[in-house]
């Protein structure tokens, strides 16, 4: 007798991954090795946490027709946030404010408000004795030469303003490379960007632990309980725990309220307790590894 075919889960709900973004990371080092990019990383989980999901990341390098090339195909995708890092500051191979500007046929210009936080960064900078002198100069202007229709979001840590343009309903935000300036804006600068886009929905994760290697020994479970609750993303993924080796299963909703997620949740992770004790594999929840 041949086995019933395991349930196909559906298509998730839209609701159950939130907005979508993207992320185009620019940089020569990055891609020659000699940087990490932490800062993809860093903001996958920070838009995960606001209830959205990062769709695609891409790396490129400096070259403003390449940017400029993969921003109009994210473009055209129309996800609600597209990331650019790196590429913001006073050298010629800074190009990230001149590929967007390409991309969406928005010429550079001077942007009085952006001159103003760049002056000021640079005049606490010499106080600090942190640069030789506190005046602008054709290097430092170029950082305030933004995308007509741009705004600066302000940095506090470093020199560049980060950007922000929206087109078509499309928020571009151009993020220097530093890492504790890319989180500062994120954090600090685009609070209204974020409760616009994201709105004040609840996002919430809970993980189980599967004393098993083999995803494909519950692949059916998991698979059953996705096609019966779409609106909770579930994903299994093995890894090693000290000494041993188990699957993770991380299940995540967003909904209005803490109460609404904790609605969708709770029979998600009963079904799957249950599902997988009857494989004969033990579970349990990943708090419980303390």
């Amino acid at each position: 007798m041949s086995e019933a075919p395991h349930p196909t889960p559906p298509a998730r709900a839209p609701e159950a991954l939130g907005p979508a973004a993207e992320i185009v990371s620019a940089g020569n080092e990055v891609l020659s090795g000699d940087v990490l990019d932490t800062n993809s990383n860093w903001l996958c989980r920070r838009i995960t946490g606001l209830g959205g999901h990062v769709r695609r990341t891409m790396m490129l390098r400096d070259e403003v027709d390449t940017i400029a090339q993969e921003l109009r195909a994210a473009h055209a995708r129309r996800p609600a946030l597209i990331f650019t890092i790196g590429g913001l500051g006073p050298t010629t191979d800074d190009l990230t404010l001149a590929a967007v500007a390409r991309a969406f046929g928005r010429p550079l210009e001077l942007h009085r408000e952006a001159e103003r936080m760049v002056r000021e960064r640079y005049e606490e900078f010499a106080a600090r004795e942190l640069v030789p002198f506190a005046g602008m100069n054709p290097a430092r202007l170029k950082m305030a030469r933004l995308p007509q229709g741009s705004a600066p979001l302000l940095n506090r840590i470093g020199g560049a303003p980060g950007v922000l343009l929206e087109v078509d309903g499309v928020a571009i935000v151009s993020l220097p490379g530093v890492p504790p300036e890319l989180q500062y804006i994120v954090d600090n600068s685009c609070t209204e960007l974020f409760a616009r886009l994201f709105g004040i929905s609840h996002y919430e994760e809970r993980t189980l632990i599967v004393d098993t290697q083999d995803e494909s020994a519950i692949a059916h479970v998991l698979a059953a309980v996705e096609a019966r609750h779409p609106r909770v993303y579930i994903k299994s993924r093995a890894q090693r725990i000290g000494s041993e080796r188990v699957n993770r299963i991380t299940c995540s909703a967003r909904g209005d309220d803490a109460a609404a997620v904790e609605a969708l949740l709770t029979p998600v992770l009963g079904e799957l307790t249950t599902g997988i004790a009857a494989e004969g594999y033990s579970v349990r929840p990943a708090d419980d590894e303390d």
